[in-house]
C-alpha cells in the first residue's frame, strides 16, 4: 500500500471481500513500516474499515437494559485494541481475531454493567479470565477456541468453564408486569398473575435434558456447527468464514443437523428445537 493518503472506506462501497483485503493489505503495511506516524494512520483505517463488524456485534445486545451508545463504544474500543494488538505473522485473518475480542468485550461490559441474577463470585471471576482467554486462543489457533482448550489455557476444570460460559445472560429478568405474549398477539395477563400456574416452559426444559446424548453422538463438526451458532450467538456468515464454506452450505448444514436430531428423538415427538436460522 502505498503512502498516499488512503481512501476513507466510508466514502466508497466495498463488498465484503473488498473489506477483507484492504484489511489484511493495510494491517501488514502497518506491521513493516518504521514510522509511527504511517502504522497509526494505517491502523486508524483498518479501524474505520472495520465498524460495521463491531456495530453488529453491539447489536445483538440492544434494547436488553444497556444503552446502545455505551455498547457501541465498548465495541469501538475494543475493535481499536484488535487493529492495534493484531500480528500478521501469528494470524491469518484480522476479523478471526477481532470479532471474539469484540464479542468478549461487550460481554463483559454487559455483565458488569446489567447483571440483576449473579452467579456466585468463582463463576464471575472465572468468566473473566475465560474472555481474555478467548483472545489468546483465537489468535493462536486461527479460530474461536473451544471450552476444553480455554480449560486447558487457565488450568480451569472443564465443567466450570462450561458453566461460566453457559452463565452469560443472567442479566435483567423481565417485569411481573409485563404482558405475556401468546400466539394470537399479546394476552392479558401478566408474568406475575401466572406464577404458580402450570410451567408450560417444562416439556423445554425435558427437552434439553434429552438433547444432551443425542448432541454427543454428532460428528464433530456438526457439535462445533451447533455451538457456534446457538452458545456462541454466531452468525451463519461466521460459522462459513470459522469452517471454510459458504453461507448458504451452513444453512443446509444447520437445517440437517436438526433434522438428524429430531430423527435421533423421534421416540419423543413434542420435542421440538429452535430454528436453524
Amino acid at each position: 500500500m502505498s503512502a498516499s493518503p488512503l481512501v476513507d472506506p466510508s466514502a466508497v462501497d466495498l463488498t465484503r471481500r473488498q473489506r477483507r483485503e484492504r484489511t489484511a493489505r493495510a494491517l501488514a503495511a502497518a506491521a513493516v513500516t518504521r514510522s509511527s506516524s504511517r502504522r497509526e494512520q494505517l491502523e486508524d483505517y483498518v479501524i474505520r474499515l472495520n465498524m460495521d463488524v463491531a456495530r453488529s456485534v453491539a447489536s445483538r445486545y440492544f434494547e436488553r437494559g444497556i444503552e446502545r451508545e455505551d455498547l457501541l463504544q465498548v465495541a469501538y474500543a475494543a475493535l481499536t485494541r484488535a487493529a492495534r494488538d493484531f500480528d500478521p505473522a501469528r494470524h491469518r485473518d484480522f476479523l478471526s481475531y477481532a470479532v471474539p475480542t469484540i464479542r468478549g468485550e461487550v460481554k463483559k461490559h454487559f455483565r458488569d454493567r446489567g447483571w440483576t441474577v449473579r452467579p456466585p463470585r468463582r463463576i464471575q471471576e472465572l468468566q473473566g479470565s475465560i474472555q481474555r482467554a478467548q483472545g489468546h486462543l483465537a489468535q493462536r489457533l486461527g479460530r474461536s477456541p473451544r471450552p476444553p482448550e480455554i480449560a486447558e489455557e487457565l488450568d480451569a476444570d472443564l465443567e466450570e468453564v462450561v458453566e461460566a460460559m453457559a452463565a452469560d445472560g443472567c442479566f435483567s429478568p423481565s417485569s411481573l408486569d409485563q404482558p405475556v405474549t401468546t400466539q394470537g398477539g399479546w394476552g392479558s395477563a401478566t408474568v406475575g398473575e401466572l406464577l404458580g400456574a402450570n410451567d408450560a416452559s417444562q416439556p423445554a426444559v425435558e427437552a434439553r435434558a434429552t438433547l444432551a446424548p443425542a448432541v454427543r453422538q454428532l460428528q464433530e463438526r456438526d457439535r462445533r456447527i451447533l455451538y457456534l451458532r446457538f452458545f456462541e450467538d454466531c452468525t451463519q456468515q461466521e460459522i462459513a468464514d470459522e469452517i471454510g464454506v459458504t453461507q448458504m452450505q451452513v444453512s443446509r448444514l444447520l437445517g440437517r443437523i436438526m433434522r438428524d436430531l429430531q430423527t435421533r428423538l423421534s421416540e419423543e415427538p413434542s420435542r421440538t428445537f429452535p430454528p436453524a436460522s
